[in-house]
């Protein structure tokens, strides 16, 4: 395929030595694609446009499903039957091989506008003067259209084309698909087995074979459409060919076609051979060819009844082609396709089918061609050029760009006459020639099935790799983070443990054994773990007995301490020498505590067997407790739960132990050291002999869980007579209340112990009293025996009846002189409350507040009680709804709370899913003229659609983290349509579409890269001419070119492997742990973004598009960034640094000039004494008519922690120097929306209750100013483990108490930390609450006037009575701020409320 280069070469060189001085460009360059030829049809004639078809479509269901066996016959069987015969036959006109193969040039580029394919344009050599380049390419075409027309073509058909007309703008150029099947058929049939080479001295050249063989031309098939044959290397051997082909005679024109195109014509992708004749019948099959009669027909040909008709001299000659044609056809002429039927018509010239067919489409592309040469009206050539043109031949261009002598040519070089130069030696056949290679099937993949597959296991395993290093780092930071924990206890802890000796502790057979440290103190040992944790107290008390028993083999170095009515303790040492010296130690304890001991040796084994374990303990003890609860409850033997197969044994042996002190605490929950245990225990363990026996549990635990009020009150009361003289003492009583308080960590001093005391005996009537009888005592409880009646002693492991739990359970408490102001409310509210009282519907617990008879008697009075009031069922009427109709309301509450997010999200995702679909319809449907689609269709189009979505995500994510202009955004009309506080989930939700989206992108590829690796070269070259050259080799590039070796595919790699280490870092879990980690990969984004620029930026597939999305929100938050960075470079000074309980770190420092912000807001800052630069976002919890702002820290990872360390108090010196801080912010969010709501609930859990410290000194500063404010209540809800946790926000509440004057502010403490409530030290701490707050007016625990609760805040209840509160408002808004587990149950109460067609409640909730 030599020819067609040579000719484009010789087209262009040829013409230029007439170029030297042309004029400019004064003429309408013509396009390479065939577009805008015609100015009213922009596609007639374009590459890629659609078939004219000359004849009606024939299919088989008259749409697109082509005819196929057994109504038409097999094309391979056709093409044997009719089309084989011998070679070796020359032209009937003397028709030469030069002829032949400029014709298939001819033609194919034709046919190459319907295919895609490479325009004949592509092998133009550039030129660097573009006028130069223009003069050579119009006259190029001008030769090339005059020879193709006026020479080639009257050569073909054996006759004269009609005279130009002139341009016919109606007349459509296009290419019809019978052309398209028809125009190479004729010249296939004489096409010979080989080709000549001679040199201008009519010399023939003998051609060495690849196998080593000489002969006397090329054979076609070995060398046909390569580029590689060793004797086509230099410029003369194309010479030579083309001067062979001049003197060769073609083969005849008829229907037989030679092997080298029947049986090894160059094969489809992969296969090497073909049968060129069985492809084009399918080819014509597809295309919907009419048959040969119809198409005679419809061309206006004399209609054919018979077959001896189709061709009467091929009939007289070789009747039997004809007839085994018809056999085929079931002897049905109508089934007759055109293409055998045009062959078979043949005889010397085409048949009257193919000259109608060919010469209506070269006449069509004449005459709509508005660039034709012979157009004198597109000022392309003038009438004396284009008379130079019409005379310019072939023979001349031949002459004038070869060597050859004129008279070695002859003047027609499409036919060679009697008298013509060079006569060819003789008429080639297959003899003589070599064998044509045989058929086989290319595996370009062959080999790299493995490595592909690798390097797409290796690409999956980015997030692996990326999830082991995070897991790394939040190991190691969390482990320098408990380092940091551990120094202080550690270093006291030491020092009081010196002299501890070292061993591993046995825990049984199947269990491992564990380092530990055996201690020695006065009356005891102690086993510690290596962190030094106490694991285990062995009291040392007479009269135990304790046997030592040693092991005699294996080194002797097993020591067995066998305490009765525990479980053992087996130690494993390393040398016999430390069992012995640690044995001395035990044996001078024991003798110390007077306590007797036995001492022998036994076999390790039998040792091991010997021992209880802690597993055989515990198994001993559930026994024990099931049995205990099996006989107090009266539960059935059978859920008592299952028992040994000895259960009598078993059963004998547990009702039988004794709880030591420490199993009794362990029980409760406690410590056994707590004074409640101490007073429990004492009154339990009835023999003194400091175990409990299963009958002394007994009969204390029947009382708290069977017994009457005043039993209970009377075991309390023997509990705290530490004396036994039947009366308790005021210091009794305070032991007694602190026993109570100490579980709930909090540290009353010995005068608020005692106020309270005085104020419960004064509120009785016993303030001249110093000791208290039982009576006495239980009349200080009278308001309380509803508590006392379903107080319990909780033990782990056994459930409260759920019957009690529903009874009893408590909703928020609001004082009636909150709800109820003004007399003409509280007349409403009484007449509320008497109605909820009577309504059935509502359960209270039974009240029997009824004192003891002795009592009534003694006093002489009825007892009142106080009880707060309940407020949580409606007191408006309500609709009973059905569950659909709940559902419903609940949609609609949804869409309310949540339409500005829908439709923010369903805009973007209306955009992503057009820009998808705008690429994918693209390459399904409108790609076809760039070929890539029928290369690769399904990963193209994924890996395009994507890419287009991913651009305009990760273009657009960025306007997420403006915080700057969200903070100023939020504060205008947009606001309202925009939900600016959902930012950071928007951020998060365009993060997970987008990896979903690589992940498919990448899947795309993948397949691409597989298609594209089996491909061959050929293709890839017209698909990626810029990066391939067809150099005949046929072979693809690999798959790892294209993922390491190429731009996209490199950048494509190291773009999944920043996504993977960014998202992975990003996660919630790991960002707790290490966000330093967070904070450094994802500064990655840097990175990435100029990995996704330079990944489009090859314009591999198509032109960049990136930069369409990327540029207007790269250049707003590049904006955003100098404002940020504006602020950082400015260091603020710390004024204040105090250190505060439960590792809180308050810093107060200097307000930057003009520095603006709003209570709820948040900033971010840096400490470089820290080592690092990285931000950490900090609410503000200062007001903003304060001078300074402030900041509560907890240290809750290495960098506040270290942050607490570098803030410590000086020592030493009265001048303190703090660390400068770097500022960025403010930054708005949900929680600076409370004044629009005309009320608002706060609730704050943990270190999430800095917002609301800012948002209640704001209120109460606005309200002393008379500053009109929207709100006109806020509820804060304070959830805390212990009161004690944040000490600090108490004095900021305290502050508010006394700065309200309006009482604007309702404030609800919820302490969690506690047992559950219905246990008996919970209830007595809800009773001293109650009366505390009765009496003073403040809590016990905070010294707040605000309500205190025990246990976990009930939202749902606490809003249901906030609709009774405030009956006219219609919108409540609520915003939380805490652990995610709260967060979720105040967004799960908000929807249950919500249900209701009532009050509307608005949760907002705080992201950073």
């Amino acid at each position: 395929m030599g020819f067609p280069l040579t000719l484009a070469w010789i087209l262009l060189v040829g013409t230029l030595a007439s170029l030297g001085a042309q004029n400019s460009i004064s003429w309408e360059v013509q396009r390479f694609d065939g577009w805008y030829n015609n100015p009213m049809e922009h596609r007639w004639g374009s590459k890629g446009s659609r078939l004219q078809r000359l004849v009606p479509a024939s299919y088989a269901d008259g749409v697109y499903q082509p005819l196929k066996e057994p109504y038409l016959p097999n094309p391979r069987q056709l093409s044997n039957r009719v089309m084989r015969g011998p070679s070796g036959q020359p032209s009937l006109r003397n028709r030469t091989v030069l002829g032949v193969f400029f014709g298939y040039h001819v033609l194919s580029d034709l046919v190459s506008v319907e295919t895609p394919g490479c325009p004949a344009e592509f092998l133009n050599i550039y030129i660097g003067d573009e006028e130069l380049f223009q003069h050579a390419r119009k006259r190029v075409i001008a030769t090339y259209q005059n020879i193709a027309m006026y020479e080639w073509l009257p050569s073909f058909l054996k006759q004269t084309p009609p005279e130009y007309p002139g341009y016919h703008p109606f007349l459509d150029p296009s290419i019809s698909p019978e052309f398209v099947v028809a125009s190479e058929q004729f010249l296939s049939t004489m096409v010979p087995p080989g080709v000549y080479m001679r040199n201008a001295s009519c010399h023939f050249q003998e051609v060495a074979n690849h196998t080593s063989s000489v002969s006397g031309a090329l054979r076609v098939c070995n060398s046909y459409w390569s580029r590689e044959h060793p004797k086509l290397q230099r410029a003369q051997d194309v010479d030579a060919l083309l001067l062979g082909m001049a003197s060769q005679i073609a083969e005849r024109e008829d229907h037989v076609m030679v092997e080298d195109v029947q049986d090894f014509w160059p094969g489809p992708l992969k296969f090497s051979r073909t049968d060129y004749l069985a492809s084009c019948l399918q080819r014509g099959r597809d295309l919907g060819l009419p048959s040969y009669t119809k198409a005679r027909e419809a061309l206006g040909l004399s209609p054919i009844s018979h077959w001896q008709d189709i061709n009467p001299a091929l009939w007289r000659s070789n009747s039997t082609v004809l007839e085994a044609t018809a056999f085929l056809y079931s002897w049905d002429l109508s089934r007759l396709e055109l293409l055998p039927g045009g062959l078979l018509e043949s005889h010397g010239d085409p048949g009257p089918l193919f000259s109608t067919i060919v010469l209506d489409q070269f006449v069509r592309l004449r005459d709509g061609d508005r660039y034709w040469f012979e157009n004198s009206r597109n000022g392309l050539f003038s009438k004396e050029e284009i008379a130079e043109i019409r005379n310019t031949s072939l023979r001349d261009i031949l002459v004038a760009v070869t060597n050859v002598d004129p008279s070695a040519l002859q003047p027609s070089v499409f036919f060679w006459l009697a008298g013509d130069p060079c006569p060819q030696p003789s008429q080639l056949s297959t003899k003589g020639l070599p064998d044509c290679a045989p058929l086989f099937i290319r595996d370009y993949f062959e080999g790299s099935g493995f490595g592909f597959g690798l390097t797409i296991g290796t690409l999956c395993c980015f997030p692996l790799v990326s999830l082991l290093s995070a897991w790394i780092v939040a190991r190691l930071r969390m482990r320098n983070f408990k380092r940091l924990q551990r120094q202080d206890r550690q270093s006291i802890m030491s020092e009081k443990l010196v002299g501890g000796v070292e061993a591993l502790e046995w825990q049984g057979r199947k269990e491992p054994c564990r380092p530990v440290l055996v201690h020695l103190q006065p009356g005891q040992i102690r086993v510690l773990d290596g962190r030094l944790t106490v694991l285990r107290t062995i009291q040392l008390r007479p009269p135990q007995q304790v046997n030592l028993i040693l092991s005699s083999n294996r080194g002797r170095r097993t020591l067995l301490l066998k305490i009765p009515k525990e479980y053992d303790l087996v130690l494993l040492f390393n040398t016999e020498e430390e069992r012995q010296a640690l044995v001395e130690n035990i044996r001078g304890a024991l003798k110390e505590n007077g306590l007797s001991f036995q001492e022998w040796e036994l076999r390790e084994q039998e040792l091991t067997r010997a021992a209880v374990t802690r597993q055989q303990r515990g198994h001993l003890l559930e026994t024990f407790f099931r049995h205990l609860f099996s006989q107090v409850l009266d539960i059935n033997q059978a859920d008592a739960g299952s028992l040994p197969l000895d259960s009598s044994t078993k059963v004998r042996e547990a009702l039988t132990c004794e709880l030591s002190r420490a199993e009794f605490a362990d029980s409760l929950g406690l410590k056994p050291q707590d004074m409640f245990v101490e007073s429990m225990f004492s009154l339990a363990d009835k023999d003194g002999n400091g175990y409990l026996s299963f009958r002394e549990f007994l009969d204390i635990l029947v009382v708290f869980m069977k017994g009457s009020p005043e039993e209970k009150s009377r075991l309390m009361f023997r509990m705290y007579d530490f004396d036994g003289n039947g009366l308790i003492s005021k210091d009794e009583f305070i032991r007694m209340l602190r026993s109570f308080i100490e579980i709930s960590n909090n540290c009353l001093s010995k005068a608020q112990l005692a106020e309270v005391v005085e104020s419960m005996f004064r509120e009785s009537g016993f303030q001249d009293k110093e000791e208290l009888t039982w009576e006495d005592f239980h009349f200080m409880l009278r308001d309380h025996d509803s508590d006392l009646r379903f107080t319990q002693l909780c033990v782990k492991g056994v459930e409260v009846p759920e019957v009690i739990k529903n009874l009893c359970r408590r909703a928020s408490y609001i004082s009636q002189e909150k709800i109820c102001p003004s007399p003409r409310v509280s007349i409403h509210c009484a007449r509320n409350i008497m109605k909820t009282a009577s309504s059935p519907q509502r359960m209270q617990c039974p009240m029997d507040t009824d004192p003891p008879q002795e009592i009534r008697r003694r006093f002489g009075k009825k007892v009142t009680s106080f009880q707060p009031l309940l407020f949580t069922e409606a007191h408006r009427k309500k609709f009973q709804r059905s569950r659909r109709h709940q559902t419903v309301q609940q949609f609609k509450r949804f869409i309310e709370n949540y339409r500005r997010h829908i439709g923010c999200v369903a805009v973007f995702y209306t955009i992503t899913g057009a820009l998808f679909l705008e690429r994918a319809y693209y390459y399904a449907f409108a790609a076809h003229h760039s070929g890539i689609t029928d290369t690769t269709r399904v990963g193209i189009i994924l890996s395009r659609g994507t890419a287009a979505s991913i651009s305009f995500m990760f273009s657009y994510i960025l306007l997420t983290m403006c915080r700057n202009l969200i903070t100023f955004l939020r504060e205008t009309f947009l606001n309202r349509y925009i939900p600016f506080d959902a930012a950071v989930d928007f951020h998060r939700l365009i993060a997970s579409t987008a990896i979903i989206l690589t992940v498919l992108h990448s899947a795309g590829h993948v397949v691409n890269v597989y298609l594209f690796s089996i491909s061959p070269l050929s293709v890839l070259a017209c698909l990626f001419p810029g990066l391939f050259h067809d150099d005949g080799s046929e072979f693809p590039q690999k798959y790892y070119w294209w993922f390491f070796q190429t731009v996209p595919g490199l950048t494509g790699v190291l773009l999944l492997l920043a996504l993977a280490i960014m998202y992975v870092f990003a996660s919630h879990h790991f960002r707790r742990r290490s966000f330093r980690g967070f904070w450094l990969t994802h500064h990655l984004y840097i990175f990435l973004y100029i990995l996704l620029i330079i990944h489009g930026s090859f314009a591999l597939i198509q032109m960049p598009r990136f930069h369409i999305f990327f540029l207007v929100p790269a250049i707003i938050y590049v904006g955003d960034k100098l404002v940020s960075l504006s602020r950082k470079k400015v260091e603020i000074s710390v004024v204040k640094a105090e250190l505060l309980p439960s590792g809180v770190t308050h810093l107060r420092f200097q307000r930057p000039q003009g520095f603006e912000y709003k209570s709820g807001q948040w900033v971010r800052i840096a400490c470089l004494a820290l080592g690092t630069t990285e931000y950490h976002p900090f609410t503000l919890t200062s007001a903003p008519h304060e001078d300074t702002l402030s900041l509560h820290i907890r240290a809750a990872g290495p960098w506040t922690t270290r942050l607490r360390e570098i803030y410590s108090p000086p020592t030493g010196d009265t001048c303190a120097r703090y660390p400068k801080l770097y500022l960025d912010g403010p930054f708005g969010e949900g929680h600076q929306e409370w004044h629009k709501f005309e009320v608002s609930v706060l609730v704050g859990g943990g270190i999430g209750v800095t917002p609301f410290a800012s948002i209640l000194k704001d209120l109460v500063f606005k309200s002393s100013v008379s500053c009109q404010v929207f709100c006109k209540k806020i509820y804060f809800i304070w959830v805390t483990r212990t009161q004690r946790q944040f000490e600090w926000l108490a004095d900021i509440i305290r502050e508010v108490e006394e700065s309200d004057r309006q009482d604007l502010v309702s404030v609800h403490i919820y302490i969690t930390q506690l047992a559950e409530k219905f246990d008996l030290r919970t209830t007595m701490l809800y009773i001293c609450e109650r009366h505390f707050q009765k009496v003073l007016n403040r809590s016990l625990f905070t010294g707040l006037r605000s309500v205190t609760h025990f246990g976990r805040p009930p939202f749902e209840p606490f809003f249901n009575s906030l609709q009774e509160v405030h009956p006219q408002v219609r919108k409540i808004g609520v915003f939380s701020c805490g652990p995610p587990g709260m967060t979720k149950n105040v967004e799960k109460a908000c929807q249950l409320i919500n249900r209701q067609d009532r009050t509307h409640f608005s949760h907002h909730y705080e992201n950073f």
